[in-house]
């Protein structure tokens, strides 16, 4: 049996692992899509490292689009298996293919007509896919709950465990039976972190004999969570009630704006939210609270708890989720003060830009940040104070507060991926660590070797090693 790594390695996008089998059969963990601003993303998405036709089925531990974004291209070049995923993860994976495919057709729309009015030939090349092929994809998907073992073929099945990461993320543990010899290989995906709001905190995974573990913070420790409610409210009051402001969030579609909205919604409860609309305004952000409603077997015991007495608790009097582009616009018209929770959550794209622009210089407005910005982006621009920022091409002061809230992430630091893979140290023979930069990976091998842990290998990419 051998594996070999076609993304995320060394890095944090593209992730795609790829298990063969003795007797031929291929199992690709994950199809993610490369991001970033480096001049070979695109060819990176377009290039597999392997025949898409000649895989058998895909395995996806969760539904962010490094993670699943190129499962449209995969069925578009030729496979035709099954994508298991559980089920809150196919219920996402609909809206967040769909927005990856209206964005490459708007950006491919947008660069023929810059090219045409410039009097040029466009060299942009098509979409990787649109949104015919992922209904496509989304028709081969087979969905399976946590904790109940699922047969792949005579050789193979595997488990679903709770990552605890994002609505419906999973650990895999695989069972290989081949020739009478049993092999078990494990699969972290992304792992969250314990006593974040919402969703339940992450299972263990059960022991394995080969592991492929995430180090996205392999090299860092997070800041103690704060009481997260109490400091967002005092940052309200200070804004909305005594500065008569705006407060702007950029905030993340997909869990972010949940925990935002689930701790303004306790505020209502409390009676301790001053009486000012707050709007969401994103369609994706809309979308994917949508289907948080539509999955309440992932949320912990507080939340099931919580709504025997609230059964919304992504809804209050107040509250407006916007769609529409003119709504959006509309809200550059309230004059009072107001919460606006907008994507994308580091202010490099989406309908915050415009909310930016029109607030930031108003110092009785601030600008909250909930969530790591990438270096390069306008968060992480903000996030130093600048005196000046340009948005749409036009320079603005800075004058809004500019504020963080740094104890938001939905990712296991390095404490925390230890305590997670604790039971690991025994059994399991291979180690290989994916999903974390060159840094993180490399200081996050020395933290295990340091604990007891054996034969860490940072996998090189397209690089096949025998189990």
């Amino acid at each position: 049996m051998k594996i070999s790594f076609h993304g995320a390695v060394k890095e944090v996008t593209g992730s795609a692992h790829l298990l063969q089998l003795d007797s031929g059969y291929t199992i690709l963990l994950e199809c993610g899509m490369f991001q970033g601003s480096e001049e070979n993303t695109d060819q990176q998405n377009r290039n597999w490292g392997f025949d898409p036709g000649q895989i058998d089925c895909v395995i996806l531990s969760h539904a962010h689009i490094d993670h699943i974004g190129r499962l449209p291209k995969l069925v578009k070049d030729g496979f035709k298996g099954d994508i298991y995923s559980t089920p809150a993860t196919r219920s996402l994976a609909l809206i967040m293919l769909l927005d990856s495919a209206k964005i490459q057709e708007y950006d491919h729309y947008y660069e023929e007509k810059r090219a045409k009015k410039q009097g040029k030939e466009s060299t942009i090349q098509e979409p990787l896919y649109d949104s015919s092929d992922v209904y496509t994809a989304l028709s081969q998907f087979v969905t399976v709950n946590y904790d109940r073992w699922c047969t792949v073929n005579e050789q193979a099945s595997f488990i679903f465990k709770d990552a605890g990461h994002i609505l419906g993320s999973a650990s895999v543990k695989l069972k290989i039976n081949e020739d009478g010899n049993a092999k078990t290989i494990g699969f972290t995906g992304d792992i969250g972190r314990p006593n974040r709001p919402i969703l339940r905190d992450p299972q263990p995974l059960p022991p394995v004999d080969v592991l492929i573990t995430e180090t996205t913070y392999g090299n860092r420790s997070h800041e103690s969570a704060p009481n997260e409610l109490k400091k967002l409210h005092q940052i309200i009051e200070q804004t909305c009630v005594k500065n008569q402001g705006k407060l702007i969030i950029p905030a993340f579609s997909l869990g972010r704006t949940q925990e935002i909205v689930y701790m303004l919604d306790q505020m209502v409860n409390d009676e301790l939210l001053p009486k000012i609309p707050v709007y969401v305004d994103s369609p994706l952000s809309v979308n994917a609270t949508r289907i948080f409603r539509m999955h309440p077997e992932c949320y912990d015991q507080k939340l099931q708890d919580y709504i025997e007495f609230d059964p919304d608790p992504f809804g209050f009097n107040g509250l407006h989720y916007v769609t529409e582009v003119q709504g959006s616009k509309n809200i550059n018209k309230v004059t009072g003060p107001c919460i606006i929770i907008s994507s994308s959550g580091m202010a490099n794209a989406g309908r915050i830009r415009h909310h930016l622009k029109n607030n930031i210089a108003n110092p009785n407005n601030t600008i909250l940040f909930v969530g790591y910005c990438a270096p390069g982006t306008t968060g992480a621009y903000l996030k130093d104070k600048p005196k000046t920022v340009t948005l749409f091409g036009e320079q603005k002061r800075v004058r809004a507060n500019i504020l963080s809230m740094d104890s938001f992430s939905a990712h296991a630091d390095r404490e925390e991926l230890l305590d997670y893979l604790k039971d690991q140290k025994e059994n399991c023979k291979q180690i290989f660590l994916v999903h974390g930069n060159e840094e993180a990976s490399g200081a996050f091998a020395k933290t295990l070797i340091n604990n007891g842990f054996k034969n860490i290998i940072l996998p090189d990419k397209n690089e096949e090693y025998n189990l």
